[in-house]
């Protein structure tokens, strides 16, 4: 889609935050300067507000802002005169919605209603197809429309079963998305987003249940940047993934009774952990299980050899070789290779991602920065096996924010801003309140670390010394204080305080004009030397970083050019490229965990617990045999015994 002016909608507006993101995303498609218009509905007066302030805040024109305070489905809107004067629907490039859940609605006369026309009216009690409808109604012909729903409205009979199928039969379904529970403030239930269109010329329904990509957030669920492109991907390829996505005919759906139930097209569900009987029993490690490691054994084919063994004896199972498995895989030739080949793939994307983005830092766009970055990354991934091109991906979100923060203040200030050093600021707690106090000093994008790493490193180096050598003399003073007699740590060391030394009193005895013995003396002067060497070496640190500080300001603030290009490859792209490089060792890791897994599982097998209970019960039996008491006493024994070997009391 690319126009002048993209009209978009939400008649549930809320705080607006749906608007506002769906205005960022079509951006890239807009011709010149607030190529978007905002049309937002909302019912309660305070949310409305909200929403306007909210789009006005994001310094989108006011002429580009309409909203309406309103019930959407009680009253028709966006509306517009037409060339007679009278007021006709307004149809948007977009919809977008969050409404809520099964909300009872008035449908008084509803079936005379143009939006609801040759689809049907929603039940009384559940609006949910009534806000689609709607929204379908004001959508251009080549318009997008996207929804959140409950999943009830993709089996729910009734009147929703007439308007779902009268939506396929239509071809206005074009993909349903389940998401994960626990996503939306508000509500615990699963929910799923369908997309919408007018006209289709495909006339089938793309099903995807994303129910499994999420994080914990808090007590909420979050789609992570990669699940929420894991789905784009997919929609915009309108592809199959096994245990993710389906693509379903019309005549399938029409089979199912129009039934949209997702678990009806897409298995996404792990297999349940097997068990093997006579593994269980007899020990070894099943073939079947290891088999279901294919894909690693595909990708590294002598590393199975080189962790497994036929057992003997006949055996139909196998043994782990080794006992350290980490070792074994690592130094495997397979792995080693795939390692060398990852390492090749990604070898000139640190010069893409610098060109990308530090060397035309005041041009950058950050969504098409950000489409050419995770294109390349997947690019280097073809033909490499076992990593997962989502999971590197997530390594470029995790750094995306904040690599785009500090673009936004290069491209409003130009690089001057790098070489800024500002106050820093942390919160406390007083009075019960949390405020903001001066905590020393930063650079506004420059971090301090990453200068000083690059160059102060031998001034780094020696107050890290001076920290380890201060940390070494408490254990030196520890151990001058177990030197000291009984009668010393009585006279020294404060019972109260946990047995700490007495200083005052461990330097006057220190003296050499004290009145103590010459030993004793001798150990306590030896405790007062570390503790004035200690002293020595705290206050040089403070000298040593105050002068680092200080340097490291001076180069901020005089950084070249050139400089400041090294800093900002430090800060940006290095962390990337070490987040996608962990991404091999994290699948390695993975593998590494699923064989001692299975190895454990199958370690001690029921024969031999039986051997060792039966041997426990023999010598329980020898041990009874040889005591005298009570004969009740005995007795009972007698009966744990008789149990132990698999009797009766």
């Amino acid at each position: 889609m690319s126009k002048k002016q993209l009209d978009i909608y939400d008649p549930t507006s809320g705080s607006g935050s749906l608007l506002i993101t769906i205005g960022k995303a079509v951006s890239r498609h807009k011709v010149g300067e607030n190529g978007v218009k905002y049309f937002a509905q909302e019912l309660k007066e305070n949310t409305y507000n909200l929403t306007r302030m909210n789009l006005v805040m994001r310094g989108i024109e006011p002429d580009n802002i309409k909203t309406n305070c309103a019930d959407s489905l009680g009253e028709d809107w966006p509306m517009e005169k037409n060339v007679d004067g009278a007021d006709v629907p307004l149809y948007v490039d977009a919809v977008v919605s969050n409404p809520p859940y099964s909300l009872q609605w008035d449908p008084s006369d509803a079936e005379y209603d143009p939006r609801f026309k040759g689809y049907g009216v929603a039940p009384k009690s559940k609006a949910d197809y009534a806000f689609l409808l709607h929204e379908l109604y004001h959508l251009q012909p080549d318009g997008i429309l996207t929804i959140v729903l409950p999943h009830g409205v993709l089996f729910r009979g009734g009147e929703e079963e007439q308007i779902r199928k009268n939506l396929i039969e239509k071809n206005n379904i074009d993909a349903i998305i389940g998401l994960p529970a626990n996503i939306f403030f508000g509500t615990g239930i699963p929910t799923l987003v369908m997309v919408l269109k007018r006209n289709r010329e495909a006339d089938d329904v793309l099903i995807i249940d994303a129910s499994k990509g999420f994080v914990k957030a808090g007590t909420q669920n979050k789609l992570r940047a990669c699940d929420i492109k894991r789905i784009a991907d997919v929609v915009r390829d309108r592809k199959a993934v096994d245990g993710f996505s389906a693509v379903v005919s019309r005549d399938v759906i029409r089979e199912n009774g129009y039934n949209l139930n997702i678990p009806r097209y897409v298995d996404s569900q792990e297999e349940a952990e097997q068990f093997d009987i006579f593994a269980t029993v007899f020990g070894g490690i099943p073939r079947a299980e290891v088999d279901a490691l294919k894909k690693y054994w595909d990708a590294l084919p002598s590393l199975r050899d080189d962790l497994f063994a036929v057992d003997g004896g006949g055996s139909p199972h196998l043994s782990l070789k080794t006992a350290d498995t980490k070792a074994t895989i690592e130094s495997n030739v397979d792995v080693v290779a795939l390692k060398n080949r990852f390492a090749e793939a990604f070898a000139p994307f640190d010069g893409f991602m610098r060109t990308l983005l530090v060397d035309n830092v005041e041009a950058v766009n950050e969504l098409k920065a950000m489409d050419s970055a995770a294109e390349y990354i997947f690019t280097c991934l073809e033909g490499i096996p076992l990593v997962d091109k989502y999971a590197a991906y997530q390594a470029l979100a995790d750094q995306w924010g904040a690599i785009m923060s500090d673009v936004e203040t290069i491209q409003q200030e130009k690089l001057w801003a790098c070489r800024v050093v500002e106050t820093k600021y942390k919160i406390v707690k007083k009075n019960d309140e949390d405020i903001e106090v001066a905590d020393g000093l930063k650079g506004r994008i420059i971090p301090f670390e990453i200068v000083q790493r690059v160059k102060f490193q031998s001034e780094m180096r020696a107050i890290e010394a001076l920290r380890s050598r201060v940390e070494a003399i408490d254990s030196e003073v520890d151990d001058a204080k177990n030197e000291l007699t009984e009668e010393e740590i009585e006279a020294y060391c404060d019972a109260e305080k946990d047995g700490a030394l007495d200083k005052k009193r461990v330097a006057a005895d220190a003296k050499p004009k004290a009145n103590v013995d010459t030993q004793t003396k001798k150990r306590l002067a030896r405790i007062v030397a570390l503790w004035d060497e200690q002293a020595s070496k705290k206050k040089q640190i403070k000298v040593d970083e105050e002068a680092l500080i200080n340097s490291t300001v001076d180069t901020i603030k005089n950084l070249s050019d050139d400089d400041i290009r090294l800093f900002l490859h430090e800060k940006w792209i290095s962390p990337v490229v070490d987040g996608i490089n962990a991404t091999l060792a994290a699948v390695l890791a993975d593998l590494e965990n699923k064989v001692k897994l299975l190895a454990d599982k199958y370690a001690t097998p029921l024969s031999q617990i039986e051997d060792e209970s039966a041997k426990s019960a023999n010598e329980l039996q020898d041990l009874v045999s040889q005591l005298t008491g009570a004969p009740e006493d005995i007795q009972g024994l007698s009966a744990l015994v008789n149990i132990l070997k698999g009797g009766k009391a």
